[in-house]
């Protein structure tokens, strides 16, 4: 299951390292990343593909939000199909 995850926050040094060393202790494999840093903030998205995660991916979505308040960054993780048809016109 390939899922997307979004990550919005003021620009420090170690976002990325974070984000996936979390998903790498989850057995969340990142197969692509966009990231890009806009006055002083650090934006990313994530393509991951989810299917041998070590939890329900509700879980995990629920866990990788609360990793983010801790880091002061805002992070979604949701299923690929509910990211494309939120982004059709």
């Amino acid at each position: 299951m390939r899922a997307v995850i979004t990550v919005v926050g003021e620009d420090k040094v170690g976002i990325f390292a974070k984000v996936s060393a979390f998903c790498a202790e989850h057995n969340v494999n990142i197969e692509g990343v966009s990231q890009t840093i806009l006055d002083d903030m650090f934006c990313m998205i994530m393509i991951v593909e989810a299917s041998k995660c070590i939890c329900p991916f509700g879980d995990f979505t629920e866990k990788i939000l609360e990793e983010g308040k801790k880091q002061g960054l805002v992070i979604h993780a949701m299923h690929e199909d509910i990211f494309n048809s939120m982004h059709r016109i």
